[in-house]
């Protein structure tokens, strides 16, 4: 008994030291996305002639650079482990970064298109931190330690936006060149921090274990779905919102681009504060009804930009909208790890993403296609069916939970 105790501690120990260097990384890492919504639109949109329906088009190639990293972090943690595959992907941002600044200087659209779509894909091997510190930890620990890693989004919420502003016209007069260059170091810094991490091999099935289910038996669970549909929901509705949240203020209503970049770092800062306890709450409450509340606040985000189109308005929905990801996102995330066994990982999580981020994808892309054809308002109702359905889907999976300790 006093081994396996002393055994238990052990893996506790070392999951918090993985935690902690994944949350440092995750921290520089994050600074990317929040400064690439916040500038990325708006410096497309000075590159582009009369038709400016293509303004959000780079950041859709953002998205689906995350979605193609999501199966090439698979393929990388496969043949040289997840630490390089990591590594890589933060390598991969500090070229994309260098190209979208070099970009700006040409006013280049397609080699703009090309520095998103590889600060993407690094992006995609950053969503698969969350994954790898809960594969590095034991059972009880998992929900606490994808909070934290999505926590170590609050650096990246003050990091991203403040070089957004700081850095923006430091190669003055070339706008928003000198943002993106500031990433370059960003990537290098969390490339130094990876050197230290040590993560148990993922995928390696252990003796006893249950055989390996075929993907299509996993995917096709009520539990599997409805988390992926959710965090499918969750993820998608965010980026709508804020993909067209900076033109809606900057375009629309004539707020400055700091007053936008400022609402996207409240809205960032949002979306990874109450990581802190949405641990916690999970523990406390159920993964379910998290999701549930993460799903009713971005309802409340609706109504708070259908009221209006104050500056209070915007800031307030976004703030909204970050809290309701948060929720309804790491729930989301300890439902789908539930879902499957250790040696099952790769596979399920790599589906998983390349259906998620797929999906984000397009929701930036019609983001700005709808902002231009029918504005800000119709991009607000678009929540309502969304929110809806994953909430009917959330309450399912809780009648079958409930039904199952009955029996």
């Amino acid at each position: 008994m006093e081994g396996s105790v002393e055994g238990l501690q052990g893996q506790v120990q070392a999951a918090r030291r993985n935690v902690f260097l994944l949350s440092a990384v995750q921290a520089l890492l994050g600074s990317a996305p929040p400064l690439t919504f916040a500038l990325g639109g708006l410096a497309t949109y000075q590159m582009l002639g009369d038709d400016k329906s293509l303004a959000t088009a780079p950041l859709t190639g953002f998205n689906i650079g995350v979605a193609l990293g999501a199966v090439a972090v698979a393929i990388a943690a496969r043949f040289v482990g997840r630490r390089a595959g990591f590594m890589l992907g933060a390598l991969t941002g500090a070229t994309g970064a260098a190209l979208a600044a070099g970009a700006l200087f040409r006013q280049d659209f397609w080699l703009f298109a090309l520095g998103l779509l590889l600060i993407g894909i690094s992006g995609g091997f950053t969503q698969k931190i969350r994954f790898a510190a809960a594969d590095a930890s034991p059972s009880f620990y998992k929900p606490r330690a994808i909070s934290w890693i999505l926590a170590a989004g609050i650096v990246s919420a003050i990091l991203g936006p403040q070089l957004a502003i700081w850095a923006k016209d430091l190669f003055f007069p070339v706008t928003f060149a000198g943002a993106f260059a500031a990433l370059i170091p960003i990537n290098l810094a969390a490339i130094a921090i990876l050197v230290m991490l040590k993560l148990p091999e993922a995928g390696a099935k252990a003796a006893g274990d249950a055989p390996v289910r075929p993907l299509r038996e996993i995917v096709l669970t009520q539990r599997f779905m409805t988390g992926m549909v959710c965090g499918i929901g969750s993820y998608a509705l965010m980026t709508f919102m804020m993909t067209g949240a900076p033109l809606a203020m900057v375009i629309g209503c004539g707020f400055s681009t700091e007053l936008a970049t400022l609402g996207i770092q409240w809205h960032v800062l949002a979306m990874f504060a109450p990581s802190f306890f949405t641990g916690m709450l999970i523990t406390r409450f159920g993964t379910e009804k998290v999701v549930a509340a993460g799903l009713v606040i971005l309802m409340g985000c609706a109504v708070v930009a259908h009221a209006g189109i104050e500056l209070w308005n915007f800031w307030g929905a976004l703030v909204l909208l970050g809290i309701g990801w948060n929720f309804g996102f790491i729930g989301s995330t300890a439902i789908v790890a539930s879902s499957y066994r250790p040696h099952e990982a790769d596979k399920v999580q790599g589906f998983h993403d390349i259906i998620l981020f797929g999906t984000v994808a397009l929701s930036s892309f019609s983001s700005g296609k709808v902002f231009t054809a029918w504005g800000w308002e119709a991009m607000n109702l678009v929540i309502w069916p969304v929110t809806i359905l994953c909430l009917v889907l959330i309450l399912l999976l809780m009648r079958k939970g409930r039904a199952a300790k009955a029996a």
